[in-house]
């Protein structure tokens, strides 16, 4: 499963204790940006001074999917994120569910385009320069002709990089959730990108803390073995961002209210 980092596990815990990251290390986690270049730009300024502010460390930066789709700047977000460098500060890139179904697309799997418009790609599609109502004028081949030449071949490489997931310590990074019951380590790609109920209803612990986005609540929800960090940047105008170092959590958020206060809302 790609994305485990072996020489940052431990055996599994008895949770009488908060889980924790291994010392020297913080780690900061985004979730589903959605396009919203204003709100990962304020969010990216925040996590960047919380980082000078509290010193050295082994820092890694991680992004929990779905960075396309719904917001009217998926291209903006995917070339902001494909280029940016922050000194000192390792990145590492989730997919999630949007990102599978964009790349299938690429692929040549055409039967996905009506959904795929429908739930969040024709903004992707607009902010590529293309007509969505030239779109569906187009049959499925001609539609992903069109894709594969609006949208750079380092964005689709990028894109495409993306693992799916990321571990820390006693915390587990994923987009979608996992599937209670099955180890990490045999965990299916689907699961990890799609799953809802049988995860989001679990009530009890797993071998790590899960981490996830894809589910949007009001504000971060916590429970016993998850915290989901989706809070709807596209619904609500709120982008999450936890942050971890030893076994103590923080959390920083960017939102469109405050940025329309400061007259920096799109």
């Amino acid at each position: 499963m790609s994305g485990l980092l072996s020489f940052w596990q431990k055996a599994p815990r008895r949770w009488d204790s908060a889980p924790a990251v291994p010392d020297g290390h913080r780690i900061y986690a985004i979730g589903d940006v959605h396009g919203q270049d204003d709100l990962l730009v304020d969010l990216l300024g925040q996590i960047e001074a919380d980082t000078v502010a509290r010193g050295m460390a082994q820092v890694t930066l991680v992004f929990l999917g779905d960075i396309i789709d719904r917001g009217p700047s998926s291209a903006q977000v995917v070339e902001r994120l494909r280029t940016y460098r922050p000194i000192g500060t390792r990145l590492e890139f989730l997919a999630g569910n949007h990102e599978e179904v964009l790349l299938r697309i690429l692929n040549g799997e055409g039967h996905l385009i009506r959904d795929w418009l429908r739930f969040g790609g024709a903004q992707c599609a607009r902010s590529y320069g293309l007509s969505v109502s030239s779109l569906g004028k187009l049959d499925g081949d001609q539609v992903i002709a069109k894709l594969r030449t609006a949208i750079p071949p380092e964005h689709q490489a990028f894109i495409a990089s993306f693992a799916d997931t990321f571990r820390a310590g006693d915390y587990l990074f994923v987009h979608a959730g996992i599937r209670p019951g099955v180890p990490l380590a045999e965990q299916s790609q689907a699961d990890l990108r799609w799953i809802r109920g049988p995860f989001l209803d679990h009530p009890g612990r797993h071998e790590a803390m899960i981490v996830h986005g894809h589910t949007i609540s009001m504000d971060v929800d916590e429970g016993i073995g998850r915290i989901g960090i989706d809070t709807g940047a596209y619904v609500h105008g709120r982008l999450t961002a936890i942050a971890l170092e030893r076994d103590q959590r923080w959390y920083l958020q960017a939102s469109r209210q405050a940025l329309a206060k400061e007259g920096l809302a799109r």
